[in-house]
């Protein structure tokens, strides 16, 4: 009889276990069916939508009404932001595709350029003629090949799973037509000088590296004794790295340990000058003993202690406890918005626990502002009536087109809500406008 029972025990158990096993398979097959899909669609989008860009910009070329150009322009940048978002959705993480990503971006920045702009007062320059011309040729070359890859996906069943496989892998795989036929795209795109999109491209491209520091190069050591000097804590195995290849600039990676807090501390260092790039302490922050304004003071005070000077408080904000504020460059009363630098102080000791110099570093350099073509009253009369506004100020900031332009900056309420706004100083146009946040309400208590 006992026999039996274990018998039964053992069948149930048996069964149990691989019906759990094929509900096991059956949801991975789900999630990879779903993956697959996904990635199919946003390769037919993509092959759908460069098809679109080559006969949009075809048609653009072929219009002579400055009033059907702006929309048919708009329209090519409409169709390229999709297509990037196509090319972002699939599994190249791997595979080297920038150039064709710039090559997208080449287009939507021009397009956008060109299709805000007043066409009447400023028509297409035989120039900019010429670079559409040049897109369309182009446009038509990526088109081919997507064509020719999307047949053979169409015609031997290919599953882009497996070309994410493959390029994790690294292996050489049986059919890597996908990969090739991509790989063919790139290299068809590199052959399309960067010149022809002018400074287009180039402002498309994010400035990645740190041109404009000054100071000779550190070695390991020099930037050891840099990071202690960032750190009031007593800290312990220190371990210094370089960056590895392929780094959009050169630096050192500081890691330590404050083992009587408990803290673990890490830290970029430029090889170019020595400079702090990031600084990052890792610890619980405990219930809250200084003020928002005090939290700010030593933020100041750890900025001119490190030799960053010159700067406005443009933020600050509270998360639980802990402080963050966000400094910009100041020069002779203009407040310069691209030399950002943020920082996040703990509310219960008021130390800097967070420190980001990486737009600071990447941007600052000596410049000359111009001087305001309009005056101040002048600006002001391009703001919404219903604007009050409570300060103004001259400032320098990046416009859509990527570019530093010198603006009038008013910040004022209209009813419940703050703007800034920032209008240029050159020709009164309204470059930017955002709304600042108010505080979050808290729901549990309403």
């Amino acid at each position: 009889m006992i026999r039996g029972i274990l018998i039964g025990i053992l069948s149930i158990a048996v069964i149990g276990t691989s019906y759990w096993g094929y509900k096991e398979h059956q949801e991975k097959s789900a999630v990879l069916i779903q993956a697959e899909n996904s990635y199919q669609r946003a390769f037919h989008d993509l092959t759908y939508r460069v098809d679109q860009l080559h006969d949009r910009i075809g048609a653009t070329l072929a219009m002579n009404s400055r009033e059907s150009l702006s929309p048919a322009l708009a329209d090519v940048w409409r169709i390229t932001s999709e297509a990037q978002s196509d090319v972002g959705q699939l599994p190249l993480a791997l595979l080297p595709f920038n150039k064709t990503e710039e090559f997208l971006a080449g287009i939507s920045d021009f397009s956008y350029k060109a299709a805000v702009r007043d066409l009447e007062k400023d028509p297409l320059t035989e120039k900019e003629y010429k670079t559409l011309k040049s897109m369309y040729s182009e446009a038509a070359d990526v088109q081919k090949e997507l064509r020719k890859v999307q047949s053979l996906v169409l015609e031997n069943n290919l599953r882009w799973m497996d070309v994410e496989l493959a390029l994790a892998s690294g292996q050489k795989q049986m059919d890597n037509t996908i990969v090739d036929g991509l790989k063919t795209v790139e290299e068809n795109v590199k052959s399309y000088s960067e010149s022809q999109f002018g400074a287009s491209l180039t402002s498309m491209k994010k400035n990645l590296g740190f041109d404009n520091l000054e100071g000779k190069e550190i070695n390991a050591e020099e930037a050891e004794k840099i990071a202690k000097k960032f750190v009031e804590n007593k800290v312990t195995d220190i371990k210094v790295t370089e960056n590895g290849d392929g780094a959009d600039y050169e630096f050192f990676s500081v890691s330590m340990d404050d083992k009587e807090q408990k803290v673990d501390i890490n830290m970029d260092i430029t090889k170019k000058g020595g400079y702090p790039i990031f600084l990052v302490q890792n610890r619980e922050v405990a219930e809250k003993k200084i003020s928002l304004n005090q939290a700010t003071e030593n933020a100041r005070k750890f900025l001119n202690e490190h030799g960053f000077e010159d700067l406005d408080l443009f933020e600050s904000a509270q998360y639980d406890n802990v402080g963050v504020f966000s400094f910009v460059s100041i020069e002779n009363g203009v407040r310069i918005y691209p030399d950002a630098l943020r920082m996040k102080v703990a509310l219960d000791d008021g130390q800097v626990i967070g420190f980001s110099a990486r737009d600071y570093l990447a941007a600052h350099k000596k410049r000359d502002i111009p001087k305001p073509k309009i005056s101040k009253e002048e600006a002001a009369k391009m703001l919404n009536p219903s604007l009050e506004v409570q300060e103004d100020r001259l400032a320098l900031i990046i416009n859509e087109f990527k570019e530093e332009v010198l603006c009038y900056e008013f910040l004022g309420t209209i009813e419940n809500d703050t703007y800034r706004i920032f209008i240029n100083a050159e020709d009164g146009t309204e470059e930017k406008v955002e709304i600042l946040k108010n505080p979050e309400p808290i729901f549990q208590d309403v």
